[in-house]
């Protein structure tokens, strides 16, 4: 009896927490609450299995525990984690939108980029490198983040791979600053770099919700210059972006484009738990909807950034972007819908 228990649990593990399972010829898929407590298993993404990279893979989420390029203040490099653990709370089905993307393609968790936390430059070196080996393989990452200098380093791979992109750049900040205390590298200037290197295509950029104090009536100035689209936080006021989603789908066509939502895009009211924030931001149901509005777009990759665990004790920022990560799982090409 105890070797045939052993045996079964070996076999359901596997299912759970190695390479690329398929039970049936089904895709992996999320642990369910009904085999095992939310409280409980291993805290991977949405509870898939975990794979050490992204061979056979068709997305995967992959987490960046970076905070030395952060401004203010610190602690994203603990943003992956809790993004991990909140995510238990989340399903299979985006019953909202008839999205079923473990019925779709193969993905799974292949967890951190082993970075240098001493040297941003060299952090940023071992992120490109990092990225450079997953979209080789024609895998889509989803990024856990970790402040926002990481996006610099993933265009870098994601262009080896596919040439200058379409941003859809979700922010209270519009991170494209020529130097911060003199530095090239921060937080603060990873479009400017990605620009500069022929990462994005500038007329395939958008940037939504930027707001906040500035030093220069002049600072958005420099992205519109390279074709950036701005839509500032105040102009999203009380009202759907469902509409403004329909003008990006046409402007990006089917050029390859790249998701980037910063979590302090959204009012510190509903995601406090981040380094910079800034009142009067989009909602939740906003956010939704942008990421939601990029569906038919080539998306070959994206990330969610920002998120501090030590200043949101409750988990509530980190469940949030857990959720916007699962939606952009949702508008990948090959997801299928039920409806």
């Amino acid at each position: 009896m105890l070797g045939r228990f052993t045996k079964a649990s070996a076999r359901k593990a596997s299912r759970y927490f190695s390479s690329s399972y398929r039970a049936n010829g089904k895709f992996n898929e999320p642990l369910s609450g009904h085999d095992m407590p939310r409280a409980g298993g291993i805290a991977s993404m949405m509870r898939l299995p975990i794979q050490e990279d992204a061979s056979g893979l068709y997305a995967c989420f992959v987490g960046v525990p970076l905070d030395i390029g952060t401004s203010n203040r610190a602690g994203t490099r603990h943003g992956p984690r809790q993004i991990r653990a909140e995510s238990s709370l989340l399903r299979k089905l985006n019953i909202a939108t008839g999205a079923s993307p473990f019925d779709s393609f193969q993905v799974a968790d292949v967890g951190d980029v082993n970075l240098n936390l001493y040297n941003l430059p060299k952090a940023c070196d071992d992120i490109r490198n990092h990225f450079s080996r997953i979209v080789q393989t024609g895998c889509i990452p989803l990024a856990l983040g970790g402040d926002h200098t990481m996006t610099y380093p993933i265009l870098q791979a994601i262009r080896d791979k596919h040439g200058p992109v379409g941003l859809v750049h979700v922010d209270a900040h519009a991170d494209t600053n020529d130097t911060m205390l003199g530095e090239k590298i921060a937080h603060g200037t990873p479009f400017r770099r990605a620009m500069e290197e022929g990462c994005l295509d500038g007329h395939r950029v958008i940037q939504i919700g930027l707001r906040g104090s500035n030093y220069n009536i002049t600072d958005y100035d420099w992205g519109q210059e390279q074709g950036f689209r701005v839509v500032l936080g105040h102009e999203c006021w009380h009202k759907s972006l469902t509409p403004l989603m329909s003008e990006v789908r046409e402007m990006m066509g089917d050029h390859p484009v790249y998701i980037t939502f910063d979590i302090d895009a959204l009012d510190p009211a509903y995601a406090p738990g981040t380094g910079t924030p800034e009142i009067a931001g989009l909602t939740p149901a906003q956010g939704l909807e942008i990421v939601r509005g990029c569906r038919g777009m080539n998306i070959v990759g994206g990330d969610l950034v920002e998120v501090s665990p030590p200043y949101d004790p409750f988990g509530t920022t980190a469940l949030t972007g857990a959720n916007l990560l699962f939606e952009m799982l949702c508008v990948l090409p090959a997801c299928k819908y039920l409806r």
